[in-house]
C-alpha cells in the first residue's frame, strides 16, 4: 500500500466523537465476520496507536463494551452509539478506524480483506493482520 501519509478527520453520527488518524491515502480495511462485527457491518483499518487522536472533549462522549477475551475494546458514543474507533482483538496495541467513519475525500483506494472472526485463531495466523498496528 501507500507510504505517502494524511491526516484524515473522522468521528461518529453525532459529531460528540471527533478525531484525527494519521494513515496512507491507500489503506487495506477488513471486513470480519465476528459476532460484533457483522451485526454492525463494520469495516476497518488499523493503524498504530500513536497514529490516532482524539480531538476535544470526545472522551466524554465515549463508553467501552467487551466480551469474550475482554481484548478488544469496543468504543462508541454514548449518545448516538456509533463506534467509530475501536481497540480490536488482533491489534491491542493499535486502534481500528471504523471505514465509513472518515470524512471524504481523504481515502483514493481501499482495499478489502475478509477476516473469519468465526475462525478466529485461525484466521489470526493466516493473515498479516497484525501487523497493520506495528
Amino acid at each position: 500500500m501507500a507510504t505517502n501519509t494524511v491526516i484524515h478527520n473522522g468521528g461518529c453520527h453525532c459529531r460528540q466523537v471527533r478525531w484525527q488518524v494519521e494513515a496512507p491515502t491507500s489503506v487495506v480495511a477488513w471486513k470480519c465476520n465476528c459476532s460484533n462485527c457483522s451485526m454492525r457491518g463494520n469495516i476497518h483499518f488499523i493503524v498504530p496507536s500513536n497514529k490516532f487522536k482524539l480531538l476535544g472533549n470526545s472522551e466524554t462522549s465515549l463508553t467501552t463494551y467487551t466480551f469474550g477475551t475482554h481484548t478488544a475494546k469496543h468504543t462508541f458514543c454514548k449518545y448516538c452509539g456509533i463506534t467509530s474507533f475501536y481497540v480490536a482483538r488482533s491489534n491491542p496495541d493499535g486502534i481500528a478506524v471504523t471505514l465509513n467513519c472518515v470524512a471524504s475525500g481523504t481515502l483514493k483506494h481501499v482495499e478489502i480483506r475478509h477476516f473469519d472472526g468465526e475462525k478466529w485463531e485461525e484466521s489470526y495466523n493466516q493473515s498479516s493482520i497484525s501487523s497493520f498496528s506495528k
